[in-house]
């Protein structure tokens, strides 16, 4: 007997499944840009966002919702909520800006980003750098509420993220399995980039067709010119040496991140595409089950194979054009190996200090991540109908990736990460 992929043991809790029945009549408002902006404004007291270039973005977001995403109930709270929030940060920011001088004169210099295929152990080599003091990565609880940008209430905003955070363990009791979270964990860079609603973060979270396809043809400069401001703003609270950023997604607009960051470096992760899309894919449908009903396996993987086949297209088109000492390649493989040794090899590269105190104190995390492990994440490739490593063909040849098994699933922890 097959042994359930964690899409199929993927339930929401009693209350939550008759909320999304039982509300239906109660919660099935349309809103609109400005009437968001206008509560926003009236939740946060301000009235500044620094400019409307995201006005745009905003509304093809919520219409695309309202007609294609199919949203519940709690889908439809929570995008108005996360719409909502994500202003009043932005609001934040800029009134925070205005206030505190210096923060535009933070330079970011030559940050390090990780990069690779989703599910290729980007986060987790994310999670072992940030534990470095000369290392600075954007953490949840400062991105999610980045005002003021002082230590100011540290407590109290850590304390707000878990209680956000264990709202969605309870939403979605499977996806703990699937990614790791913890308020004072490293933040992936496509939130820092949400406040402009040019993000992929909601294209994850909702089947938004319409709004996908009209993202994919913008020109991404104004998310990475907030993308910066936001690390100076992170990096008035504390700076370190470098910064540590990732995302997967920043191969698709590389030519625009290296417009904003001339000097970035890179740590490209590999790994075998069928599988990490098959993993993307399946936390894709788990993520999206929690806001609606209705979820197409079918097109979640046509999807991912599109995007990240046109990813990896434009990141080593780029790649190719920097010295090779900005760029260093590892496998999926050797992180699952040794995680340490992939980190040395970093650090042996970019030619940093790796000493006795940062490799006890990776290993340290490695112990918490492992005893944090509640499970396996499981799936199987032909549940998104990918069957195929022919467009990934030249990237495999490229980089060594060996034919892949045949398995009947995958059963993998958090070293995909």
């Amino acid at each position: 007997m097959r042994t359930p992929t964690t899409f199929e043991q993927t339930r929401a809790p009693l209350p939550v499944r008759l909320l999304n029945r039982l509300g239906r009549p109660f919660v099935n408002r349309k809103y609109s840009a400005n009437e968001l902006i206008d509560l926003a404004k009236q939740r946060s007291g301000r009235d500044d966002f620094g400019g409307g270039e995201f006005f745009e973005p905003l509304s093809r977001l919520l219409e695309s919702c309202y007609r294609e995403a199919r949203l519940n109930v709690v889908g439809k709270l929570a995008l108005r909520a996360d719409v909502v929030r994500t202003l009043c940060n932005r609001l934040a920011l800029v009134q925070d800006r205005q206030s505190h001088s210096d923060i535009a004169t933070q330079e970011i210099r030559a940050p390090v980003f990780i990069v690779g295929l989703p599910r290729s152990g980007t986060t987790l080599l994310h999670i072992l750098l940030a534990t470095d003091p000369e290392n600075r990565a954007p953490l949840t609880w400062e991105v999610m509420t980045p005002s003021p940008p002082t230590n100011k209430d540290r407590h109290r905003r850590i304390a707000q993220a878990q209680k956000n955070l264990a709202k969605l363990r309870w939403l979605a009791p499977t996806f703990h399995h699937v990614h790791a979270m913890g308020a004072e964990l490293p933040q992936e860079c496509v939130s820092l980039m949400s406040p402009t609603y040019l993000s992929d973060q909601f294209d994850t979270m909702f089947n938004v067709p319409t709004y996908r396809a009209w993202f994919l043809q913008q020109d991404l400069r104004p998310a990475y010119e907030f993308h910066r401001r936001f690390l100076q703003h992170l990096q008035h609270r504390h700076r370190a040496t470098r910064w540590v950023l990732k995302a997967p997604a920043h191969m698709f607009a590389a030519r625009t991140l290296l417009s904003i960051y001339p000097d970035a470096r890179f740590i490209q992760t590999h790994r075998d595409p069928i599988d990490a899309l098959a993993s993307v894919s399946s936390l894709i449908a788990i993520l999206r089950r929690v806001f609606s009903e209705h979820v197409d396996l079918a097109q979640i993987g046509r999807d991912a194979v599109d995007y990240w086949t046109e990813a990896l297209t434009n990141f080593l088109r780029e790649r190719d054009r920097l010295a090779p000492e900005r760029v260093i390649d590892i496998s999926y493989s050797d992180i699952r190996r040794d995680a340490i040794a992939a980190v040395r090899r970093i650090y042996e590269h970019f030619g940093w200090p790796f000493s006795l105190e940062i490799e006890q104190r990776m290993r340290g995390v490695l112990a918490e991540q492992s005893q944090n492990e509640n499970g396996n994440h499981r799936y199987h490739p032909s549940q998104f109908g990918l069957d195929s490593r022919e467009r990934f063909a030249a990237y495999c040849e490229r980089f060594g990736l060996a034919e892949r098994e045949n398995v009947v699933a995958a059963f993998v922890s958090n070293a995909e990460r």
